[in-house]
């Protein structure tokens, strides 16, 4: 038996009140002889034998009768398993954790994992009685805090509405919660119950939870077979450089979880809902494999769509979603520098070459003007002999690239070549050592060795060679270059000239790129600009740069928390994130350098595609994800999941395995579980009936009159 307030039991000290009363009674007076009684002496020695026998008797009652009342208030209760048996119990306070992630889906012969967890909690729910409270508390929710159920109707009415949910499951965590709740309730039965499948990802979070030592917590296994599954873990755009009407490269990524290999599997690829591409494939037991598929996006600007399989088990990973974007136009900055021209660039860039075909912005502004721009409005950004760069304009166009920009850069007469040297080894670059000086009349000083045709900006700019010899570049004669050494960061040799030396160079840094030329865009330098090589060079440039960071929407996990980069937006914009089903969020917005970035919380991103709308105009789109882990549907045994609860709470687990469809089984298993009743009551019946005790033989029985 224990005590649910035992600080109260500190009263029964009170009980030895009446004890010191008695005694203090019976102190011996003095004695002093009077002839006039000494007729007491001859009272008969029996007479006074039956007075003490009551005055020991009312004492002893006295005694009992405050020790009852203490401990009545004290509340004890009854806490062995016997209890159930003898058909009573006490008031309890329970909590369901109920596992609802995406695995809960799955079915055997009983029917779906999660029916039967609903079959078991109802079970559970029905043995509530009065005075009982019930918290129902889902694995994965998007509600921070749950109530207790006071009576049936309400908890079931919850338990019907509970659905399978996406989310990263930490069962530890609520487990953990269960117990919080548990800890502030005056129930003396607390009991917390685990209903799951069991799977191996459940059971892999690192969160300790601490639970009450009076508490019971059961794990209620779900699910009796094991289930093969084929999840979609990835699609990549492989192409660097989109336009309306090329072919884009994509690819797949398939993960065969079963532990048998799969034949003709059927992968189909939709773009905005029509399906434009499929491919067929084999996956071994275990094996991971990319699946190389191909599209032709028939219009421009962001496109959604999806890549699927079928895959009867588990559907929650048949489909993987992405996005595309085609641009419109390029927008590009075109900053000269005072000793430059920019007549070359300009005028392959305008309408009169382009034709319409290819659609840029450009602006053009003087070097001067570079510290006042707004580079984040632009998709690339072209230097072309701008003498120097201050520190704050070297700390733009490094915040510029970082954040997914592009930078073309054409040397010139008179550059400061340690400001250059400075924003190259941020970058990530070499150094610039010096500028070759001419040989004089029409000599070259070098020419093309070879190039990286498998690049991404040369792809499809050479017809396929059917001899199987790499293709060949036109060569320019070279009159003046910059002599470039490579450094040791992220950066490579697309053109290579003789002497080892480079004649276009990409510097990669974090989301964006930059290209450094050896030569100026002037016939000064070399007969590049008006070679027939110099126009497709120029934009399969400005498309490579103008492709960095956007040429697949940003992808995110259920209920994570997101940041979105948004480049070129005013400060009085209005932003929000809109998602398919209607859904909309105001992200927090904050500035940096060169970007906006739109802040969006956890918990408010479910699978799915969404929109980031600027003014009422869609300017970006990306994906979320279900969770990885929710594929890998492998279940641990249940002692070994008991054994991982059992240390993650430092508390015993009492396995019960219960028929979903066997609600009398649930119910007798419960008897065996649920012990504890209140005896106050019974205790408090005690102390009156030996108050009344006390009192009657302090009134009837009169030893004295004798």
């Amino acid at each position: 038996m224990t005590f649910l307030s035992p600080l109260l039991l500190i009263g029964l000290a009170a009980a030895a009140i009446p004890l010191i009363i008695h005694l203090f009674n019976f102190r011996r007076p003095k004695r002093v002889d009077f002839s006039s009684l000494a007729f007491l002496h001859e009272i008969q020695k029996s007479t006074m034998q039956r007075v003490r026998i009551k005055q020991w008797l009312l004492l002893a009652l006295r005694t009992l009768a405050i020790a009852l009342l203490v401990m009545a208030f004290a509340r004890p209760t009854l806490t062995v398993d016997l209890v159930g048996s003898l058909g009573g119990r006490g008031r309890t306070s329970t909590a369901i954790v109920l596992d609802n992630s995406l695995s809960m889906q799955l079915r055997d012969g009983s029917g779906s994992y999660l029916e039967q967890a609903r079959s078991i909690a109802a079970a559970l729910i029905e043995e509530m009685q009065s005075g009982d409270e019930l918290y129902l508390i889902p694995t994965v929710t998007s509600t921070p805090s749950v109530t207790p159920h006071q009576n049936q109707s309400s908890a079931l009415e919850a338990l019907m509405s509970l659905e399978s949910r996406e989310g990263r499951m930490v069962l530890n965590q609520a487990v953990a919660y269960a117990s919080e709740l548990l800890e502030t309730s005056a129930n003396p039965n607390r009991e917390i119950y685990v209903l799951s499948d069991l799977q191996a990802s459940t059971f892999s979070d690192s969160v300790q939870a601490a639970i009450e030592t009076e508490t019971v917590l059961s794990l209620i296994p779900i699910g009796s077979r094991t289930h093969d599954n084929i999840a979609i873990s990835d699609v990549e755009v492989l192409s660097r450089i989109l336009s309306q009407g090329d072919v884009v490269r994509m690819e797949a990524t398939l993960i065969n979880y079963s532990e048998r290999p799969v034949e003709d599997v059927v992968l189909s690829l939709y773009l905005e809902g029509e399906r434009v591409a499929r491919a067929t494939t084999r996956l071994a037991a275990g094996e991971i494999t990319r699946v190389p598929i191909a599209v032709t996006p028939r219009r421009a600007g962001w496109l959604g769509g999806q890549v699927e399989i079928r895959d009867s088990d588990f559907r929650s990973d048949d489909v993987r979603r992405f996005t595309l974007f085609i641009p419109e136009e390029r927008r590009i900055l075109v900053v000269g520098g005072l000793a430059s021209t920019t007549a070359f660039i300009e005028l392959a860039l305008s309408e009169e070459v382009t034709g319409r075909r290819v659609r840029f912005d450009v602006e053009r502004i003087e070097e001067t003007a570079l510290a006042r721009a707004t580079l984040g409005a632009y998709d690339t950004v072209v230097l072309t002999g701008v003498t120097d760069l201050s520190s704050g304009e070297r700390a733009a166009l490094l915040e510029y690239v970082r954040v997914g920009g592009g930078l073309l850069i054409f040397p010139g007469e008179d550059l400061v070549i340690s400001d250059y040297n400075d924003l190259l080894g941020a970058l990530g670059g070499g150094r610039i050592e010096s500028i070759s000086s001419p040989l004089g009349g029409d000599v070259s000083v070098a020419g093309f060795d070879q190039f990286d045709a498998e690049h991404a900006l040369f792809e499809g700019m050479f017809e396929k060679n059917q001899t199987g010899r790499p293709p060949r570049l036109e060569q320019p004669d070279i009159f003046r270059m910059l002599m470039y050494r490579p450094g040791n960061g992220t950066e490579q040799t697309l053109i290579r000239l003789s002497g080892n030396r480079s004649f276009l160079q990409e510097l990669r840094h974090e989301r964006g790129s930059a290209l450094l030329f050896a030569v100026a865009p002037v016939e000064e330098w070399s007969d590049f600009p008006v070679s027939g090589l110099f126009i497709p060079l120029l934009y399969r440039s400005i498309y490579y740069l103008s492709a960095g960071g956007s040429v697949m929407g940003e992808g995110f996990a259920t209920g994570a928390a997101a940041q979105i980069r948004l480049a070129g937006i005013s400060s009085s914009a209005t932003v929000t994130v809109d998602a398919e089903n209607g859904d909309r969020y105001i992200p927090e917005l904050r500035r940096s350098p060169g970007t906006t970035l739109a802040l969006i919380g956890s918990g408010f991103l479910s699978t799915g595609l969404y929109n980031v709308v600027v003014d009422g105009q869609v300017i970006s789109r990306f994906v979320v994800h279900s969770i990885p882990e929710e594929s890998i549907l492998k279940s641990l045994d249940v002692e070994d999941a008991a054994q991982k609860l059992r240390s993650a709470v430092a508390h015993p687990v009492r396995v019960l395995n219960l028929s979903s469809h066997d609600t009398e089984t649930v119910k007798a298993q419960l008897v065996t579980v649920r012990s504890g009743v209140e005896l106050w009551n019974v205790f408090m019946m005690l102390a009156l009936v030996t108050l009344l005790a006390e009192m009657l033989v302090e009134k009837k029985w009169r030893p004295e009159a004798a």
